[in-house]
């Protein structure tokens, strides 16, 4: 319905593809149920948002060293198919939304994994050189509550298993995810969302390992990483639409902050405990143009 649709748009302007779980734990929240009408809205039958954002954060998973980002996003609702962002990539959801109660999702979600293949700051994890893009691929499911504080407000559990099929490290990641949603105003709105990734021995081994060759080359000592969680976070997002209503579509503004910590062998591989950190910040702006 108009509420969940509207929540969505707003929320999705964090995403603008960026890098890690910072974005991914902002990713648009979900309101369905019932609410109080809001009238005729853009979101009524299909539509689209186009936007840019420019975006702060680490040159890979774990380092200490910040890199600036342009990166683009968009969102939508074509033939009866929503499109929501993902970091890197896209989600696609095939369920329709109920009148009220509870909002279910299922779908596609897809994501470009470019850690450590592009941009690597630091001269000693530089020296290994770069890594294969991945492409991930997999199911997404997720579940919302609306009205928990107040008509337009909501809580949504998300959960994305996603595999790479381009054979970068051929293996699977799992990022759950809980947001809560609220519109401050007709024009504003916040939301605080928490987040995790879980990732196999194969993306474990990939990123985070240091074999007898790489060890030799760059000085660090070998180490074997194994599947487990890689990070957790906390992510708040702010936004405003530039003419006080987000339901007549045009310009919207939006600002994210994150803070990741790395768990496990993400945290303890040589990448993160000696030449990175395992705290890591996430910094965004963007604007986006509904019609």
């Amino acid at each position: 319905m108009k509420i969940r649709i509207l929540a969505s748009l707003l929320a999705a302007f964090a995403m603008f593809g960026a890098t890690g779980a910072a974005a991914q734990d902002a990713g648009a929240a979900d309101t369905g149920g019932a609410a109080p009408d809001i009238g005729d809205t853009v979101f009524d039958g299909d539509w689209v948002s186009i936007g840019i954002g420019a975006a702060y954060s680490p040159s890979y998973d774990g380092s200490d060293d910040y890199v600036v980002s342009v990166l683009p996003i968009v969102q939508g609702s074509l033939g009866g198919v929503d499109i929501n962002p993902r970091p890197g990539g896209l989600a696609f959801d095939f369920v329709p939304d109920a009148e009220e109660g509870p909002g279910f999702d299922f779908g596609v979600a897809t994501r470009i994994r470019r850690n450590r293949a592009s941009r690597i700051e630091d001269p000693v994890v530089a020296s290994l050189g770069e890594l294969d893009t991945a492409f991930e691929i997999g199911p997404t499911v997720g579940v919302s509550f609306p009205g928990i504080l107040s008509p337009y407000d909501s809580l949504s559990f998300d959960l994305d298993a996603r595999w790479d099929i381009a054979g970068a490290y051929g293996g699977m990641v799992v990022d759950p995810s809980v947001t809560y949603f609220t519109p401050l105003s007709r024009g504003a709105f916040a939301s605080l969302s928490l987040g995790a990734e879980y990732a196999d021995s194969d993306y474990a081994d990939y990123y985070y390992s240091v074999g007898p060759a790489d060890s030799q080359t760059s000085g660090l000592p070998q180490f074997d990483a194994a599947s487990g969680f890689t990070k957790a976070s906390a992510t708040i997002l702010l936004g405003v639409d530039l003419d006080g209503d987000a339901t007549n579509g045009g310009l919207a503004l939006t600002g994210i902050g994150s803070y990741s910590r790395m768990l496990g062998d993400a945290r303890r591989t040589p990448f993160t405990s000696i030449r990175g950190d395992a705290n890591q910040w996430f910094l965004a702006v963007g604007m986006g143009y509904t019609f």
